[in-house]
């Protein structure tokens, strides 16, 4: 029996982003699926098997002409539904079709359903209040790490590494002195840290200036984790000028945002990390957008060298088994919530019952 793979399919994640299928297929393997995305009839993102059914060559080596995804081996045109359309001097409708993926636009992503297509419900794409609101900007990018996707939301839920390893930009001691608070809201987890009167690290003061605010003055600094299944993880986080109201101060003393972190398994072991950040603050600005993405950038850059790391030394050593603290609360309860996602899918697959006598 082939194991059970460690990531929900019955769920939405993010494929790519609109400019990654911009006149052109793009092949991405997503919880161990070939796939190709391309824009099909009516300008319409779509998505289908990387796997050409004439000779096996991969559809993301062609191109789109016509709404149809054309082989660049012998020229055989795919319909968005995965069927078979023509040609060049053949007959073949009546070949075998090849999967095809339900497929969202949505949010300034395009997001996928690598489950039963007959359970994939659009409304369950999370909504993002900051993507459609023009009082916010967003900047952000994409990371391929050869990591179990579970490691990075760990790593996301769990802020206290920011003190060692982001210790030039984010990092510093009051994190780890500042206990976190988890709890929980059905499936959604979310870890608390609040800290009063610090001084603001370097990537903050940046903000504060880009906010007309002095960067040199005493801070409340808090970052809210909230995780949702299958691997979302969106973080508030902010400072504000001592004794304004922390996380409650009003616009004009604090500097505040979204870290967005969409985590899409590629395989069991590397995921593709779409990363960014949404601010209400200066949304107008394009320069400030560019300054804390190339920032942010830098930031999530030094977690890979540590993610992969520390997956290496895991695929060595899989009898051990890792200790738990206080700080990893978010993380443990994460994967609760994942670990029941995937047994619920296993028990309704098909032919998951176990047979009695």
């Amino acid at each position: 029996m082939t194991p059970q793979a460690p990531f929900p399919r019955n769920t939405w994640y993010v494929a790519c982003t609109p400019d990654e299928i911009d006149g052109k297929p793009l092949g991405r393997t997503i919880c161990n699926e070939p796939m190709v995305f391309f824009r099909g009839d009516e300008d319409k993102a779509a998505a289908v098997e990387d796997f050409c059914p004439h000779r096996g060559a991969p559809l993301s080596l062609g191109f789109v002409r016509d709404g149809k995804l054309v082989c660049g081996y012998h020229g055989l045109e795919m319909g968005c539904d995965g069927k078979c359309a023509a040609m060049p001097g053949q007959r073949v409708r009546g070949f075998p079709s090849i999967r095809a993926y339900p497929v969202e636009e949505r949010h300034g992503f395009i997001w996928v359903w690598p489950g039963d297509p007959a359970k994939a419900d659009p409304e369950r794409i999370p909504e993002l209040h900051w993507a459609e609101s023009p009082d916010w900007a967003y900047g952000g990018g994409l990371y391929h790490v050869n990591c179990d996707y579970r490691l990075m939301i760990d790593n996301l839920m769990d802020l206290t590494h920011e003190t060692y390893v982001h210790a030039s930009s984010i990092g510093q001691p009051e994190i780890e002195e500042a206990a976190p608070k988890t709890t929980s809201e059905g499936d959604e987890v979310i870890t608390a840290r609040h800290m009063e009167s610090i001084p603001a690290p370097p990537f903050w003061q940046t903000a504060l200036r880009g906010n007309d605010l002095p960067d040199d003055e005493p801070v409340d600094r808090w970052q809210v984790c909230r995780f949702t299944p299958p691997s979302h993880v969106l973080i508030e986080v902010g400072v504000a000028l001592a004794g304004k109201g922390g996380y409650e101060a009003p616009a004009e003393f604090k500097a505040s945002s979204i870290v967005v972190d969409f985590i899409t398994p590629e395989t069991d072991t590397s995921i593709w990390y779409f990363w960014g950040m949404a601010r209400n603050f200066k949304p107008e600005d394009p320069a400030l957008t560019d300054q804390i993405r190339e920032g942010q950038g830098q930031i999530f850059a030094e977690d890979l060298e540590m993610l992969e790391a520390q997956q290496r030394n895991l695929l060595l050593y899989p009898e051990r088994q890792l200790l738990k603290l206080n700080i990893d609360g978010g993380g443990v309860q994460a994967r609760r919530v994942i670990d029941r996602i995937l047994a619920e899918e296993h028990q309704a697959a098909p032919g998951s019952e176990e047979v009695t006598s």
